[in-house]
């Protein structure tokens, strides 16, 4: 016996994600767990009773690949009451195994070997390892705290010849920035007579608080007819573990996605996209979800007064930034250590989110929770 095969890595600098760390180790010491984005508490029990009564209905079997024909058409229905963009059901909506998979299958698709990503950091972690599984050269443009707004000089000056796919996240995760409407305007200049596609991230499209809209790139033609458009039913149903999203496109693109799509997962839970479908058809209104989030978010915010954290604006998703420099200069993964295993709560170092820039003193918290798990997290906080 030699021993087992060791196998080249394909990412040799890629561990076990931080979020799944800081939620063993939340379980393991008893700690309160503001790290993973997942809400504590359960979602409407009109959406799972439609789970059971689809279940109960046959539909047990593999949904057609591009996703049910139902769901794809309301969603169609949903995004042009929204946006005001019709994407074709038939051929420009794909449901996918959650948003995750969904980014993964359009970078696999639209970056070949050598093309450049500008990729703005922080940024969600798994943008990244898909680029370079592709064989892109992923190009960084930071975000800098406090308002984590984007520079679009440095934008420009990163674009070359080279770069085929920019990727966009609003509302940002993990810091709450949003993009305004210029943002858009800036964007589509930039990219206007290139081959450059937009990959837009918007899972959080209804977490924006204080009376701002948000701007999906559905809402601009000339950026529509470049980008995919990435979202989730998890985020907005409080259904994260049913792992199912989505992604409209224009059909060519749609098309390029697929082709893989069809050999990463092929197909979604079926009766779940059935229940889905239902539900959406049976109207639901994105401004109580909004309402919901912003009152959480503002019940999290007063908890913590007087405390040392400073908060850091927090315009959308379900993640308060909260900066820890009255209380220490170390490192945020020192930091956000020590608050775990010391003070019980578990939260998210924002360096997990970055690649070529220092982490500022600050972690990330997620405030989708019950009150009561919102109190005694702000109780610990509040004595550090």
């Amino acid at each position: 016996m030699t021993g087992p095969v060791t196998p080249r890595s394909r990412l040799p600098e890629v561990g076990v994600s931080i979020f799944a760390v800081m939620t063993r180790l939340a379980n393991e010491h008893g700690a309160i767990n503001l790290s993973q984005g997942f809400p504590d508490f359960d979602c409407a029990p009109e959406l799972v009773a439609l789970v059971r009564q689809w279940l109960g209905r046959g539909q047990n079997q593999y949904a057609p690949m591009a996703g049910v024909l139902r769901l794809r058409q309301a969603l169609a229905d949903r995004i042009e009451g929204l946006y005001g963009a019709r994407y074709d059901p038939d051929t420009e909506i794909t449901v996918t195994a959650g948003a995750t998979e969904a980014l993964f299958s359009a970078i696999t698709a639209l970056v070949h070997p050598g093309d450049e990503v500008v990729v703005f950091e922080p940024c969600y972690d798994s943008y990244v390892p898909a680029v370079q599984l592709a064989g892109g050269v992923p190009v960084f443009v930071t975000l800098r705290a406090p308002d984590y707004a984007i520079d679009w000089d440095e934008v420009r000056r990163a674009l070359t010849p080279r770069t085929r796919l920019l990727i966009l996240n609003s509302p940002h995760n993990p810091t709450g920035m949003v993009l305004g409407k210029d943002d858009l305007g800036h964007l589509a200049a930039l990219v206007a007579g290139t081959p450059i596609v937009v990959l837009s991230d918007e899972v959080y499209e209804h977490l924006v608080f204080d009376g701002r809209r948000h701007e999906s790139l559905a809402r601009m033609p000339a950026l529509a007819e470049r980008s995919a458009v990435v979202s989730s039913f998890g985020k907005t149903f409080h259904t994260t573990g049913w792992k199912v999203g989505y992604v409209a496109a224009p059909a060519p693109i749609t098309a390029e996605i697929q082709r893989v799509h069809q050999f990463v997962t092929f197909a979604v839970n079926t009766p779940i996209q059935h229940a889905y479908a239902e539900f959406l058809e049976r109207g639901v209104d994105a401004g109580e979800v909004t309402r919901f989030y912003q009152a959480r978010r503002d019940r999290f915010l007063a908890l913590l007064e007087g405390s040392r954290f400073r908060p850091l604006p927090c315009r959308g998703t379900y993640f308060q930034i909260l900066d820890y420099s009255a209380i220490t200069r170390d490192r945020d993964a020192d930091v956000a250590m020590r608050l775990l295993l010391e003070h019980g709560v578990a939260s998210i170092p924002t360096s997990a989110f970055l690649y070529r820039s220092e982490s500022p003193p600050v972690l990330r918290f997620c405030f989708a929770k019950k009150e009561e798990t919102l109190e005694r997290a702000a109780e610990r906080l509040r004595r550090v």
